[in-house]
């Protein structure tokens, strides 16, 4: 695995992990590789500094695995937490995200699905949008 640190062509800084060096070029040729703030698919590597590791013997040094544990935990959490919280909305989510910026609809947490193209409109339009983290129940092993 490789993570490349990113920047689109609105100036969006993100980072993201890959197979390999081939497989970011195949989903950039693709247009599959996109911004998650703003949706755009001109994307391109940013500078990045070389990811240096604490000595194996610092005391209470967390290992990569560790670090990667820790964080999908954290996603699942904060996906939980929306899924428990936030009233579900399906495939609508772009129309009730919108009814409610333009107060046709009482203001509320949503969640739902969209697509990509939907998001770049709603970001287009100011309408605060982003995804939600880790892996929903329905495609998990």
């Amino acid at each position: 695995m490789i993570k490349y640190a990113l920047i689109c062509d609105n100036d969006h800084e993100f980072e993201s992990w890959f197979k390999n060096s081939q497989a970011f070029d195949d989903q950039l040729a693709s247009g599959d590789l996109s911004c998650p703030h703003c949706a755009s698919t001109q994307v391109s590597k940013s500078i990045m500094a070389p990811n240096l590791g604490k000595k194996s013997n610092t005391p209470n040094a967390l290992t990569e695995t560790g670090k990667s544990a820790e964080i999908m935990q954290m996603m699942s959490q904060m996906r939980e937490h929306v899924e428990n919280n936030f009233d579900y909305v399906g495939d609508k989510f772009a129309s009730e995200a919108r009814a409610m910026h333009y107060g046709d609809s009482e203001e509320r947490d949503i969640y739902g699905e969209s697509t990509l193209q939907d998001v770049k409109e709603l970001v287009e339009e100011g309408i605060p949008v982003a995804p939600i983290p880790g892996v929903p129940d329905k495609l998990k092993n």
